[in-house]
């Protein structure tokens, strides 16, 4: 009995086994078993412990069973998300405490139960976004997870958060949770985590986020908000917080501003001394700049040391107020970056409180040279090191270079992306300008007007022809996408270490300056003194041209062997070989006709009216297989001619210039011409329907051309009386 229940598990395991392998082939190949996008409607039977990972996703299972699971005891990765799951037995997850990431987001799970995540002691990665829960229960269901690090929550219904829905999270190194239709919050509710790195929140409900940041400001260090109207926010973001606060970055994205939430939002924020950062990405402002400047003014100074701007949609920006009054505001910042947001200009006197500015970013804006003058006036942006000018509406490299001169600690410089079209000879930049990009800017040529203090110049993307320049401190040159012949020479940029010439059409430059960088086995010698071989230098080009000649051989052979009929005498070929394997001559029994006939579809009235019925209704009759009539439906053509003729006492081939230029007739031919010509019998009657010459008979046919030009054959006559003569000698020709 023993012996029998353990063949009985055996032969279980390896069905189940079986099952596995057919349901997810991958699976039988690695620990790693992918089984996604396979149709599935439950987990495959057969998981063993030697899985690690299992990806399920993109199926159509609806319910976890609690056996499910429950001998991939070394799973670490469980994939489920969009699959069709509503219901999870208690214990589906239980044996599965080395698991770290489960995803379960995009299904139709409408509770979570804390049984589910009771013994997932080791889960560090948690997603249940995109189910349809309207809430969290009314207690935590993640209590259990010591470790979790990252945690996915929320979807189109959810809309409560309650005390105690997160106590047992201690840390988190992200939290998303999908808010978008979030009505309740009950304060209090995220205060139990104590940490949290980067907390991401879809959020409509303006007045909830007020709540959510009171609660935030102690244990978040990046906090992003999505799709919020920003609330004219009253009451301080920091009632009843304690110091230290920790949140040290701020990002809106998709979310709407007012003059009025602006100037409340500044306020505000003020009082998180420990705010750092702010972002608005993608973002829209109604108004016009008209800011509660006063009330910003009275109130504490600001912390927040870098702005960062991305797309933001201002209607009429072109009406938008100077900002004056909030020049106390701006002296501490030390990064501003307004990315794709249509700025034309700022105030020379708002420039010159940037007294702190170390880097500004106008990239992708509407700044013009004209206006230039008073966006970068004198005495203004007193400390900026970092300015980047690209794809702007800049036309005069010579007007840009007066302005920038202002800017005397400037030392890295971006202007690539405007159309300059020319460059001036001689220019002067400020005294410590080490970076430069002057990349896509139109200039033909470079002068002397580039400042010989350059680390790294950047001239891609222009119509430069040459590179003459001496630059002595420059260590980095860009020169791609230009129309070089030669390299640069490397005496004038000595301690160069960098250079990029990609996408030139470069044909020399001087051995003798330059040194190997590989292959490995030259490095370090001399261009000159190294002699490498044709597949080393241009092994693309050596593939290719092998590549052509051989296609060129193909083609030849191709060509060839259509000349010469190759293909013609390898078909033949084969079916000499399938007649080989069968006996040379049929059994008498099984020979059934007179005489197979080989003809033209075109001579098919003379055939079939005149001949066949002289010969069927001659006495005794002959009988004749003709192929529309004889040839057995269905079967392969080559089968059928091979078939016919062996059954035949003779073949009867009706010549004529349609029969020359018939497929049909060739194919019959071809397929009989070893039967009946190798054999060296007389088994061919050849009847001449219309005057023709041998010549005109394909040349590959050589022995049916032997056999007209040294063997008598029948011609069909003109007249009655001769006609009757060749019916005699025919009809001699069959019996014999």
């Amino acid at each position: 009995w023993q012996v029998l229940a353990i063949y009985m598990l055996l032969a279980a395991s390896l069905s189940e086994q079986q099952v596995l392998k057919q349901a997810c082939p991958s699976c039988d190949a690695s620990q790693l078993c992918n089984c996604s996008s396979m149709g599935l409607e439950f987990i495959p039977p057969g998981l063993t412990a030697k899985i690690t990972g299992l990806n399920l996703a993109h199926n159509r299972i609806k319910h976890i069973q609690s056996q499910d699971l429950q001998q991939a005891v070394n799973l670490k990765t469980l994939l489920l998300q969009c699959n069709e799951i509503s219901s999870i037995d208690d214990g589906s997850f239980q044996s599965l405490g080395k698991l770290e990431l489960l995803d379960l987001s995009n299904n139709s799970l409408a509770h979570l139960s804390p049984v589910w995540f009771g013994h997932l002691f080791s889960l560090q990665h948690l997603h249940l976004q995109g189910n349809s829960y309207r809430d969290l229960g009314q207690s935590s269901p993640f209590s259990s997870l010591r470790n979790l690090s990252s945690l996915y929550l929320g979807n189109p219904q959810f809309s409560v958060i309650r005390q105690g829905n997160f106590e047992g999270i201690e840390f988190l190194h992200k939290l998303w949770i999908d808010g978008s239709n979030l009505s309740q919050y009950e304060q209090g509710s995220l205060k139990s985590i104590k940490e949290i790195n980067h907390m991401i929140i879809n959020l409509r409900n303006s007045n909830i986020f007020s709540e959510i940041v009171r609660d935030l400001v102690n244990s978040v260090t990046w906090l992003e908000v999505a799709e919020i109207k920003l609330p004219v926010e009253k009451k301080s973001l920091v009632q009843n917080s304690t110091r230290p606060f920790r949140i040290q970055k701020l990002t809106f994205k998709e979310a709407l501003f007012t003059d009025q939430s602006i100037s409340r939002a500044i306020v505000s924020l003020k009082e998180i001394t420990s705010l750092k950062e702010l972002q608005a990405i993608n973002c829209a402002l109604e108004g016009k700049g008209i800011w509660n400047t006063k009330e910003i003014a009275r109130s504490r100074q600001s912390f927040v040391e870098t702005i960062t701007i991305i797309k933001v949609v201002i209607q009429n920006f072109h009406l938008f107020f100077d900002l004056e009054g909030m020049e106390s505001q701006i002296n501490k910042l030390k990064r501003l970056t307004i990315i794709s947001s249509n700025v034309f200009m700022v105030p020379c006197k708002l420039a010159r409180h940037f007294s702190s500015l170390l880097y500004l970013d106008f990239h992708d804006n509407l700044l013009v040279n004209k206006r230039l003058d008073e966006t970068i006036c004198e005495r203004s942006w007193p400390s900026l090191q970092t300015l980047n000018l690209s794809q702007n509406s800049l036309k005069s490299l010579e007007l840009t270079i007066k302005y920038i001169y202002r800017l005397p600690k400037l030392n890295n410089l971006d202007i690539s992306l405007n159309n300059f079209g020319e460059i001036p000879d001689e220019c002067e930049w400020p005294k410590h300008l080490k970076y430069l990009n002057l990349s896509s800017t139109q200039i033909p040529k470079v002068t002397t007007c580039i400042p010989q203090t350059l680390e790294v110049l950047d001239v891609s993307g222009n119509n430069l022809k040459e590179f003459g320049l001496q630059l002595p401190s420059l260590k980095e040159l860009y020169l791609t996408r230009n129309q070089l012949k030669t390299l640069p020479g490397a005496a004038p940029i000595p301690n160069l270490v960098s250079l990029s010439v990609r996408r030139n059409k470069l044909n020399s430059f001087s051995k003798e300056e330059y040194v190997c960088d590989s292959p490995l086995a030259v490095r370090g010698a001399q261009v000159g003194a190294v002699h490498l071989s044709l597949m080393e230098c241009h092994r693309s080009l050596v593939v290719s041209l092998i590549c052509v000649l051989v296609f060129l051989v193909i083609l030849l052979l191709v060509a060839v062997g259509y000349k010469y009929h190759v293909l013609w005498y390898l078909r033949m070929t084969w079916a000499w070989l399938q007649a080989k394997r069968k006996p040379k001559r049929a059994p008498p029994k099984d020979v059934c006709y007179d005489a197979f006939v080989s003809y033209s579809e075109n001579d098919s009235e003379w055939v079939e009216n005149t001949m066949v019925r002289e010969l069927e209704q001659a006495c005794p009759p002959f009988r004749l297989c003709l192929h529309k009539r004889d040839f057995v439906p269905g079967k392969w053509i080559v089968d059928n001619i091979i078939d016919s003729i062996e059954k035949s006492h003779k073949t009867l081939f009706v010549l004529s210039e349609h029969f020359v230029q018939s497929e049909w007739c060739k194919y019959e031919l071809d397929f009989s011409h070893f039967r009946l010509f190798d054999e060296n019998n007389d088994a061919a009657i050849l009847i001449l329907l219309e005057p023709i010459q041998s010549k005109a008979i394909p040349k590959r046919f050589c022995k049916l051309r032997k056999i007209m030009n040294t063997k008598t054959y029948l011609e069909w006559p003109a007249g009655e009386e001769q006609q009757q003569v060749f019916w005699e000698n025919l009809k001699g020709a069959l019996k014999s």
